[in-house]
């Protein structure tokens, strides 16, 4: 991903919510499995770390892109910002 379109994505990421929350129980194999059906549905995800978890957002941010096969686009604070394209119809066209 190169710099425009992820900085076009974090414009994208501004206006929405977190859908998901890491708390003090941090990644657990659900987790991660609810995280990659919404992908189904979305191709932009916005997640927000708690307070009550200890691990450290970035690493939380990797890990999750592995096991779901994302992207990083952002871990700014507490937040985290993963981008998967739609395999077949994408929503977001990226620049080139």
């Amino acid at each position: 991903m190169t710099s425009k379109q992820r900085a076009y994505l974090k414009g994208l990421a501004m206006n929405i919510d977190p859908v998901f929350q890491v708390g003090k129980s941090s990644i657990t194999p659900e987790y991660t499995e609810a995280i990659r059906e919404a992908f189904n549905t979305k191709e932009l995800i916005k997640i927000a770390v708690l307070k009550n978890c200890m691990d450290d957002p970035k690493e939380i941010a990797n890990v999750l892109a592995d096991r779901t096969g994302s992207q990083v686009v952002q871990v700014i604070g507490k937040k985290i910002v993963l981008y998967k394209p739609d395999k077949d119809k994408p929503k977001i066209i990226l620049p080139k």
